[in-house]
């Protein structure tokens, strides 16, 4: 059916915005042109092809001259995907994260690289630290925090002996919704997803489905591809994952928490990426050890206390050693080229049997 003709005013404004677009098309190809010639340098100068601080610098600049109607969020999501494309010319980035396609994990590295990132789908995050540590992936992204459910353990234990370090952050507002090959939730036998997920939808699915299995995957995506084959199973996953494998949303947000969000670290090797500058608005992260005595604990606290040093978290896991000893993961305020920081942790390594430095890096807006 051919579409009805367009009125002379509507006609005039698409040919306004054409001839604009041209003119965008023209202007971002100058762009890409000086990206790559920048790339040149930097391959001359051995300096990171990726800088995340940069983007945000770019970002920033260009949401502090938005005039609008443009939201300054999304004047951030055009300019993000810009640098990601030019950035693909002078060498796409590899970024392993966690798979299939439709992970919440992708959903962040999209947001912190550009969609023009070569994605490297894992099957769990032991999978991601060791792309990266194998040089597979330069980048890795990896959950560690859920708002509702508290820390990922397994990725906390994997940053113990990882070599790779934070560099970045993302926090994301997770939503899950049950997915299912069919309408309707009759004859549902088995939810699938990941362990997180199932837990922070437990309310809901014990009003719900009080009956069907609750069965852990490696992913909430995972939990979708594999729903997708069986009619007597639903996954929990995102719109993306709905999108991608074909399945009917036959429950929106049926997390416990309506404001569930995740966070997610960006990881790679000191020498693709080091600490990044110094923001104004850092976190710096930490895993210790002390020997078991009393007041051990109380004692890790009073360097950060006498030096103003703001504690944001503080984890234990168990050592694994056999002692009953365990392992502390602290987040800190600040950045360790900030002079009252670095007093307060060389202070406070005087005092553990074990520290590491996990990264120090820009808190996610």
């Amino acid at each position: 059916m051919p579409e009805p003709q367009a009125s002379p005013e509507l006609a005039h404004l698409r040919t306004q915005i054409d001839r604009i677009d041209q003119q965008l098309l023209g202007l971002f190809n100058q762009r890409a042109h000086l990206a790559e010639q920048v790339g040149d340098v930097k391959k001359r100068e051995g300096s990171p092809l990726f800088r995340p601080d940069r983007v945000a610098q770019v970002i920033q600049k260009i949401q502090a001259a938005n005039p609008g109607p443009l939201k300054d969020s999304h004047v951030a999501a055009i300019w993000r995907e810009l640098m990601s494309a030019c950035l693909a010319l002078e060498a796409p980035q590899r970024v392993a994260i966690l798979g299939p396609e439709g992970t919440f994990c992708e959903q962040a590295a999209i947001e912190y690289f550009g969609s023009s990132a070569d994605t490297i789908f894992c099957g769990n995050f032991d999978e991601v630290f060791h792309a990266v540590a194998a040089g597979t992936a330069e980048y890795g992204v990896v959950g560690m925090e859920n708002s509702n459910e508290g820390v990922v353990t397994r990725s906390l234990d994997l940053f113990l002996r990882s070599p790779s370090h934070i560099v970045g952050e993302i926090s994301l507002p997770v939503r899950h919704h049950l997915l299912r090959a069919q309408p309707g939730m009759e004859g549902i036998e088995a939810v699938l997803a990941h362990p997180q997920a199932l837990a922070q939808c437990q309310t809901w699915l014990s009003k719900h489905l009080p009956q069907a299995e609750r069965r852990p995957v490696s992913s909430n995506a995972e939990g979708a591809r594999l729903a997708a084959g069986n009619t007597a199973w639903a996954g929990i996953a995102s719109e993306r994952s709905a999108q991608k494998y074909g399945l009917h949303l036959l429950a929106h947000a049926i997390q416990d928490d309506a404001h569930n969000r995740t966070r997610f670290a960006v990881i790679c090797l000191p020498q693709t990426l080091a600490n990044p500058e110094p923001s104004g608005r850092d976190c710096t992260s930490i895993v210790v050890s002390v020997p078991n005595r009393p007041g051990a604990v109380h004692d890790l606290l009073v360097p950060l206390k006498n030096h103003a040093v703001s504690m944001t978290r503080i984890e234990s896991r168990p050592a694994r050693n056999g002692q009953w000893d365990y392992n502390f993961y602290i987040d800190i305020e600040g950045h360790t080229a900030q002079p009252h920081v670095a007093a307060a942790l060389a202070e406070l390594q005087q005092l553990c049997a074990f520290y590491k430095v996990l990264g120090t890096y820009p808190v996610a807006a």
